[in-house]
């Protein structure tokens, strides 16, 4: 039963990381866009 709980708050833990790299990367990728257009004009 612990073992259970500790593998769901670890896999629970492996999901928020993935979910924050992606946001992370995304916003990145935005921020280069925009600053690409504000070079553009």
């Amino acid at each position: 039963m612990i073992m259970m709980n500790m593998f769901l708050v670890f896999l629970c833990l492996i999901i928020f990381i993935l979910f924050i790299l992606v946001g992370v990367a995304f916003f990145t990728l935005l921020e280069r866009k925009v600053l690409g257009y504000i070079q553009i004009r």
